[in-house]
């Protein structure tokens, strides 16, 4: 048993930092987390389970089960495959619906990574953010570019900061002409946060 002393030293540990696991889901059912994604991943690139298989470690039998039971619960082919003729082994492709899965498997993997490992964000939602870096202002002009978009926010001193951030953070923001928004200014770019109404 511990005591007192010894769990306030564990809980302040400085080795100690946040994680969690991804998992894309489909009415309510798990159908690719991190060994599925490894796994269309390999077929991608390999084209071809068998070789898909072994460059993840996988028995063939495994990764052809995956690869079935997602396409069960989906309903539709996740990959598709065809087989060899006399010239050589078959093949396999990933389908659209498997292209788009792995790519926002990867997308929200690695959204979560970067908040995970971002300290400045943890301060900002909620432990040591300080006035210089968290500026309130109003959105004054909105242009969006094929992959980002530019936010121009005057801030209430007032100051006008622009911020270059993805076209698809604006997006889910929904960020628009006249929103109360708050420039949150890191060391090497700035972030928008906005208050969900």
């Amino acid at each position: 048993m511990h005591n007192d002393t010894n769990i306030s030293e564990m809980l302040t540990n400085e080795k100690r930092k946040p994680s969690c696991k991804v998992w894309i889901e489909y009415e309510g059912k798990p159908i690719l987390g991190k060994g599925g994604a490894e796994i269309l991943e390999a077929i991608k690139k390999e084209k071809s389970i068998s070789k898909a298989a072994r460059k993840t470690g996988m028995s063939y039998r495994y990764v052809w089960n995956y690869v079935a039971k997602m396409e069960k619960v989906l309903r539709e082919p996740v990959v598709q495959t065809h087989k060899g003729g006399r010239a050589g082994g078959g093949g396999a492709k990933l389908t659209k619906l498997g292209e788009s899965l792995l790519k926002e498997y990867r997308r929200v993997e690695g959204y979560v990574g970067e908040v995970l490992g971002d300290e400045e964000h943890w301060e900002a939602v909620g432990l040591k953010i300080s006035a210089r870096n968290w500026l309130k202002g109003i959105v004054k002009e909105v242009k969006k570019g094929p992959v980002t978009a530019k936010v121009k926010i005057e801030i209430e001193t007032p100051v006008v900061v622009t911020a270059l951030i993805s076209r698809e953070a604006v997006e889910e923001l929904d960020i628009k002409l006249g929103d109360k928004v708050e420039a949150v200014i890191k060391a090497t770019e700035v972030m928008v946060a906005k208050e969900r109404e």
